[in-house]
């Protein structure tokens, strides 16, 4: 088949894993159907984008990335969670060719079919894509997800008018993936989902098969099957429900990284009745107390809003005081930003700009004291880390309380490593941040 009539499609995907992994499946039915993917708007037929819609910052992005891809080729299709509010894009962007909303991937690939016809020579029996699919990914990580949409109602989110209501893949489904991205080389898996703790709950369970043997579609079974493959495991977006008390032990015992991404939001009652949130109550604290007993180990990453309406000093304060408590070890803010269609918008109470960034400036201090003084813990410590990449400056690698992107680094001085390789080492020094080693 000739590279010159190949049809060339550029991709750019916005947003989070969630949507990354929309975008890898999109690019890996294009791939089987004969497209290149390029990287360059120059290069491209057609450039597809992926965006999202969470809140008004990352609209605004969406629609910055869409005018530029539209400035520099001209033919644009679009889709991901922004593409449910199709007018909003139009009347913005008119010459846009097609919007698709998330997980629409036959309709994405059906409007790129319009824009460039698939090459009728083409033989994905000859012309293999990888079994496990294309990644954006580098070859050894790789997001695995579970399930699309939520059954939560809070107040802040509009993710279930914009991706529905949980639905989980059969676990054969998901485990025969697994099992083939590790096979190609994958080093450390990342679970993914709106809500990764109520996995399988829509199927009621539901028995599935995997190589032959029955598995149940829950958390614990997923994890349990994960755990044999011999790669990381990470959990991301767990809700603390007493199913999750299942998995601690399997991080103890070295089957699952001792790692939870959990979005606790706030913690002051008032708050979180507020914002609908579900499972969290008084007793998440001494959940965590639990969980460390079992696994000392553990490394808890989450997320929080300050400024949510409504919220006063004494509520802010009670935050504080919580995370002094709970001693967590990562920790992303955001301020409360209005997302069109979201019921919060007509609680009321709004907080000031202007005291909405000071709480935000007086939680990251107060946080990065914690987090720069449990890492201080680790100096000295002999660990595992997977490596990223390496350059003249050394290597670049993670440890399992580490996820790619949204936690710290370790920087080693070495350069006898390739990405991909899990090497120990032993921590010399840390900030707030990131922890430096040196080579076992």
């Amino acid at each position: 088949m000739s590279t010159l009539s190949t049809p060339k499609v550029g991709f750019v995907s916005l947003g989070c894993p969630k949507a990354l992994v929309d975008s890898e499946r999109i690019l890996t039915q294009l791939r089987m159907e004969g497209y290149e993917v390029v990287s360059t708007y120059q290069d491209a037929d057609v450039v597809v984008v992926n965006t999202c819609g969470f809140i008004d910052s990352a609209k605004a992005e969406s629609l910055e990335v869409i005018g530029e891809a539209i400035a520099e080729n001209g033919k644009v299709i679009v889709t991901g969670c922004m593409g449910g509010e199709e007018g909003s894009i139009r009347n913005v962007h008119p010459s846009v060719l097609a919007v698709t909303g998330p997980q629409q991937y036959e309709q994405v690939v059906s409007a790129v079919h319009q824009v460039v016809p698939p090459q009728t020579e083409h033989n994905p029996l000859i012309d293999l894509v990888p079994p496990q699919g294309i990644k954006l990914t580098p070859r050894h990580y790789a997001y695995l997800k579970i399930s699309e949409g939520c059954n939560h109602s809070c107040s802040f989110c509009i993710i279930p008018s914009m991706r529905g209501k949980l639905v989980s893949r059969p676990v054969g489904s998901v485990l025969g993936e697994a099992e083939r991205l590790v096979k190609a080389g994958v080093k450390e898996l990342l679970v993914i989902s709106q809500d990764t703790s109520a996995y399988g709950v829509d199927l009621k369970y539901k028995t599935d098969f995997w190589n032959g043997q029955p598995v149940k579609t829950r958390m614990l079974e997923l994890c349990e099957a994960l755990s044999s493959m011999g790669v990381w495991v990470r959990l991301h977006y767990v809700y603390p429900y007493p199913n999750v008390d299942d998995v601690i032990p399997l991080m103890a015992a070295g089957k699952l990284l001792p790692y939870l991404d959990i979005p606790f939001q706030h913690a002051s009652p008032k708050v979180l009745k507020a914002m609908k949130r579900p499972a969290f109550e008084d007793k998440t604290l001494a959940r965590i107390k639990q969980w460390r007993a079992i696994c000392p180990e553990l490394t808890i990453r989450s997320t929080f809003i300050v400024g949510f309406p409504g919220e006063t000093e004494e509520d802010f304060q009670y935050l504080l005081n919580w995370l002094t408590e709970a001693q967590l070890d990562r920790v992303g803010c955001f301020q409360y930003s209005p997302v069109d269609g979201a019921p919060a918008n007509a609680l009321g109470d709004a907080v000031p700009d202007e005291v909405k960034q000071d709480r935000w400036e007086r939680f990251m201090a107060h946080q990065q004291a914690i987090s720069a003084a449990r890492l201080q813990l680790k100096v000295g410590r002999e660990i595992e880390v997977l490596i990223d990449e390496v350059d003249e400056q050394g290597a670049v690698g993670r440890s399992y309380a580490d996820a790619p992107e949204i936690d710290g680094n370790v920087f080693i001085d070495t350069q006898a490593v390739k990405p991909g390789d899990r090497i120990r080492v032993r921590i010399t020094d840390a900030d707030e941040y990131d922890l430096w080693a040196e080579p076992l």
